[in-house]
């Protein structure tokens, strides 16, 4: 018997379940996908079959030499911030060293890149200065 454990999350929602045999049981409430790669996800089609989804990110980063965000979208998390990491991504490059401060993980890449344009725009990146003041406060962000 092939067993697997999936979770599935997303801002409405949730939960983890259990897949045995291609039948979907609820047995873990709760479970939040840590951001550590490129999460599959096995949800039931409108056939009921199993199919997979991966999850998208909007994702900030605060560059301590400038001490300045960057918001930006991946598909695959940790691949990306080590990318930015280790000085491969033209936008941040001359930015380094970075700090990953914070993600958001969405089933759609559409809500994903939604959410970055948002972010990225007056009225978002306002939000989000409140949302995450405390760990800017921390890191001294010059732009509170």
């Amino acid at each position: 018997m092939d067993e697997s454990i999936v979770r599935t999350t997303n801002l409405l929602y949730s939960k983890a379940t259990k897949v045995v045999d291609g039948k979907h049981n609820q047995k873990i409430a709760g479970a939040i996908p840590a951001p550590a790669t490129k999460l599959s996800l096995v949800m039931a089609s409108s056939a009921g079959q199993p199919r997979n989804i991966y999850m998208h990110y909007v994702y900030v980063l605060f560059s301590l030499k400038d001490r300045q965000l960057y918001i930006g979208y991946t598909a695959d998390l940790k691949k990306r911030v080590e990318k930015h990491k280790n000085g491969f991504v033209r936008a941040t490059k001359h930015r380094l060293p970075i700090k990953f401060i914070y993600y958001e993980a969405y089933l759609y890449s559409s809500d994903a890149k939604r959410r970055e344009k948002f972010l990225k725009g007056g009225n978002g990146r306002g939000e989000l200065k409140i949302q995450l003041q405390d760990i800017l406060k921390k890191l001294d962000y010059k732009n509170i």
